[in-house]
């Protein structure tokens, strides 16, 4: 491989799922990566592997302060991303997203940095187009329990775009649907680890409303290709960017695979739809078909097997 062209590329929220993920990416290209995280929802234990290498250096840092650095590439992934997590601290989650993408753009204008945003489809909220395209703006609620992560989001796509057109930013911005594979949060709260942990523990497998909800799940393999894709980009290409599996599934259905795959003896046990769940989730991928020319490539049952198999080390050694 040749390292002559490595670039020094700052990861905020890479000690986290997807970016422990981008990180060994972005290292196995031959970059210089500083990971920064604050460690709400990231582990060491993701980034672990990591630190052998002398091109890998990770920071202790919370983006709703100034960070003063000297990098090529921005990519923002800092902001607990499930329901449990976000709501724990609204104001936080909030904070995170508007002053860590304000501290994030004033970091790229300072060193002329590109810079990524992953914003995320919770911008269409509970959407009333199926399945949701980038031109739709989206069916909101701004003040519901959700709506630190939906709006904040929202709030932060707005500002890249605005330092883009005022200060002209190189920006790019993604929004991603449901992400699975190894390195999730074992209290992650969303259905994928929910439901492996507890088919692989043989509890009750908790499903909300009536389990007829869909959801699209890309394999953090794919979504990660699509990262790299969107960051290299033309310079035109700014998104916002739909990345994710057009695959649509409902919940009992993703719960029955599971509990199949696990060999699970779990029932399903329904409990009330919390408040804005969106009924309906599938991406319109054809910009990202045709900008970036990517589209997933890992079945949900070929993903599920490493999940599984992940999920599993964790129960086993009673991490989860």
């Amino acid at each position: 491989m040749d390292y002559s062209f490595h670039k020094r590329i700052l990861v905020t929220g890479g000690a986290g799922f997807l970016g422990s993920h981008l990180c060994d990416r972005l290292l196995k290209e031959g970059h210089e990566v500083i990971c920064v995280d604050n460690f709400f929802t990231g582990t060491k234990e993701n980034i672990l592997p990591l630190m052998e290498s002398n091109r890998f250096e990770w920071i202790r840092h919370d983006i709703t302060e100034p960070l003063m650095l000297e990098v090529d590439e921005i990519y923002n992934l800092a902001c607990p991303a499930s329901p449990p997590h976000y709501q724990h601290d609204p104001i936080h989650t909030m904070k995170t997203s508007f002053l860590g993408a304000y501290n994030m753009l004033g970091l790229a204008k300072r060193t002329g940095a590109k810079v990524f945003q992953a914003s995320t489809s919770e911008c269409y909220g509970d959407p009333q187009v199926h399945p949701q395209p980038e031109s739709y703006w989206g069916n909101v609620n701004p003040i519901g329990i959700r709506s630190c992560y939906d709006e904040g989001k929202r709030c932060a796509e707005t500002l890249f775009f605005d330092y883009h057109r005022q200060h002209g930013l190189e920006i790019k911005v993604a929004r991603i649907f449901n992400t699975y594979g190894p390195n999730m949060h074992p209290k992650d709260g969303r259905v994928v680890s929910n439901f492996v942990i507890q088919a692989l523990k043989g509890e009750d497998i908790t499903v909300y409303g009536d389990g007829r909800q869909t959801r699209s799940f890309c394999y953090v393999d794919d979504l990660i290709e699509g990262f790299v894709r969107l960051m290299n980009s033309d310079k035109q290409i700014t998104g916002p960017v739909n990345l994710g599996n057009p695959g649509e599934f409902t919940m009992i259905e993703l719960a029955e695979l599971i509990i199949e795959m696990t060999g699970s003896s779990s029932k399903l046990v329904n409990k009330p739809l919390p408040q804005d769940d969106p009924k309906q989730r599938r991406p319109d991928i054809a910009t990202a078909k045709r900008d970036l020319g990517w589209e997933p490539s890992v079945p949900l049952k070929e993903g599920l097997v490493k999940t599984i198999a992940y999920f599993d080390g964790l129960v086993k050694k009673g991490l989860a």
